[in-house]
C-alpha cells in the first residue's frame, strides 16, 4: 500500500517514511538536472535567492521530452541521480526536503539527508509515459536555453515513487541487499 504525501516536505511529514517504502506524491515539485543545479548553486554562492522557494521543496531529476499536442509534458522518465551529487548538500542546507532520480547517492548525499531529515525517492526507469500522465500542469521558470534540462514548476498528482534513503540515513539499495543475502543464505 502506497503512503500519500504532499509537498511542500516537512521533517514532520518524512520521518515515518522508511526506505522501501511506496510513496503517492501530491503538490508542486521542480524539475532540474546537472546543468541547472549548478546555476542554483552559483546563486547561493553568491548570496542570491533561488527562482523558487527551496524550504520543503521536492527536485526531481528529469529532462523531460517535448510535450505532444493536447499533453501537458512528454516522456519524463528520472535520470542518474548521481550527478547532482556534488550540488545535493547544498540545496539540502538551503531547504530542499525532496529528490527523485534513480541511482545511489555518496555517502556525503546520505549524511546531509540524515542532518536535514530529508529523503531521496526512485521514480521507475522505464516508466516514463506513464509518469507524465501524473503530471498535471508544468512551466519552465528558469534556464529556459538548457531545453529539456530547464528548471521547471510542475503540479504533480500521485506521482508513483519508493523510498531509497529515508530521513535516518537508511539506504534501501544496501538493506534490501544486505537483506536478501541473509535470506539467500538461510535458505540454501
Amino acid at each position: 500500500m502506497a503512503i500519500e504525501i504532499k509537498t511542500p516536505f516537512t521533517r514532520e511529514t518524512l520521518k515515518d517514511l522508511k526506505a522501501g517504502d511506496n510513496v503517492l506524491i501530491t503538490g508542486t515539485i521542480y524539475t532540474a538536472r546537472d546543468a541547472a543545479h549548478k546555476r542554483l548553486v552559483d546563486l547561493l554562492n553568491e548570496g542570491k535567492e533561488l527562482p523558487f522557494d527551496p524550504k520543503g521543496a521536492c527536485i526531481y531529476y528529469v529532462g523531460p521530452s517535448p510535450a505532444k499536442p493536447g499533453r501537458v509534458i512528454g516522456s519524463a522518465g528520472p535520470t542518474t541521480s548521481y550527478r547532482m551529487d556534488p550540488y545535493a548538500p547544498q540545496m539540502m542546507d538551503a531547504g530542499v526536503m525532496g529528490m527523485i532520480g534513480k541511482g545511489k547517492r555518496d555517502d556525503n548525499v546520505k549524511e546531509k539527508i540524515k542532518e536535514c531529515g530529508a529523503c531521496y525517492f526512485a521514480a521507475i526507469g522505464g516508466a516514463a509515459a506513464i509518469i507524465a500522465d501524473r503530471i498535471k500542469t508544468a512551466k519552465i521558470i528558469a534556464y529556459e536555453d538548457l531545453g529539456a534540462e530547464a528548471l521547471r514548476e510542475i503540479t504533480v498528482e500521485k506521482f508513483p515513487a519508493t523510498v531509497i534513503v529515508d530521513s535516518t540515513g537508511k539506504d534501501l539499495y544496501i538493506e534490501g541487499k544486505k537483506e536478501y543475502l541473509e535470506w539467500k543464505e538461510k535458505n540454501e
